[in-house]
């Protein structure tokens, strides 16, 4: 395709024929000459916004833009039901590469329940890979926001899943050809095929479900950026233990092959939350068949502590994510 806005043409059959899932929120969604989208609300509602671009990875691209704005919808206790794209592809992209995306995505946004409100798609030289970027829409009652500044000293921390969750999958997809000289091949294809629990919507559901009001969705940075920017948020303290943060061994073994650490890797899929009784918070999501342990707790002032055994360290400021050293 050229350089610029794309064609009418290929708009409605690459991009706009793909889209089929609605939702009675959106009043005006995607269409030729529309530049707005419409969306109205119940009266006691209020809408929750999210923006993000997916930058560090190319396969599976339109999938992980819609969950990492969906994630972080959900995490603020509301419903994600709408998206708008913006696209930017590189000079040479082939038409069926865009269609491809965007059947991702609308498979995804249906899975979801959401609808893909608009949006602008480009072919731009500024861009050498794909890059997306999604603003989602949610809505929720406002009593019912959670929100990290709600985090309060004498509660307990819980995480659901694995640190380095998105890290680990997109690494394996990336290099997938690269680790398979390295190591198993049937344990790569395990850590590419963990892009399927990087949702927390379901996560997000069951907490609010027992009245939990803090929740923050763990992306760049990691599990230590995702601690350090609560605290922040909260104005607290935290101690956290770091042999009970859950890892699973494809993290591992891939972190230890391209020298990263774990606990600094894009984790989008692991849900941070507070709770005064943690241990009932992570039985209830177990039960619904998602993995959650307590890894620390909220204390007063302002000391990020992490523990591994007898060895104590302070959090610090969260640097680049681990996954740009790679990609």
């Amino acid at each position: 395709m050229k350089i610029g806005k794309v064609p009418e043409n290929v708009l409605k059959r690459t991009v706009l024929k793909q889209i089929h899932h609605t939702r009675e929120e959106v009043l005006v969604g995607a269409g030729v000459g529309e530049d707005c989208a419409v969306a109205a609300l119940k009266e006691g509602e209020v809408y929750v916004l999210s923006t993000d671009p997916i930058t560090g990875a190319i396969n599976e691209i339109g999938k992980l833009a819609i969950h990492i704005t969906a994630n972080d919808i959900a995490a603020g206790g509301a419903e994600p039901f709408g998206v708008m794209l913006t696209i930017l592809l590189p000079d040479g992209t082939e038409e069926a590469q865009l269609r491809d995306m965007m059947k991702d995505m609308e498979n995804t946004c249906k899975d979801l329940d959401i609808q893909i409100m608009g949006g602008h798609t480009e072919i731009t030289k500024v861009v050498t890979q794909p890059v997306v970027m999604v603003t989602g829409m949610g809505k929720a009652r406002e009593e019912s926001l959670a929100l990290s500044r709600s985090m309060k000293p004498g509660q307990e921390l819980v995480m659901t899943k694995w640190a380095g969750l998105e890290g680990t999958a997109i690494l394996a997809s990336e290099r997938y050809d690269e680790l398979c000289g390295a190591l198993p091949y049937e344990l790569v294809d395990q850590a590419k095929a963990m892009i399927d629990s990087i949702s927390v919507v379901k996560d997000a559901r069951v907490a609010a479900s027992l009245g939990i009001h803090a929740m923050h969705d763990i992306t760049e940075g990691g599990v230590f950026g995702a601690l350090w920017e609560v605290a922040e948020a909260s104005g607290t303290g935290l101690e956290v233990d770091l042999r009970k943060i859950p890892l699973k061994q494809e993290t591992v073994e891939i972190c230890e092959y391209y020298d990263l650490n774990p606990y600094m890797l894009i984790s989008s899929g692991c849900l941070l939350m507070s709770a005064d009784r943690g241990s009932l918070l992570a039985e209830t999501l177990a039960k619904e068949g998602i993995p959650a342990a307590v890894i620390g707790r909220v204390t007063e002032g302002n000391d990020r502590i992490i523990i591994n055994g007898e060895e104590k360290r302070f959090l610090t400021p969260p640097a680049s994510d681990e996954l740009y050293k790679i990609i």
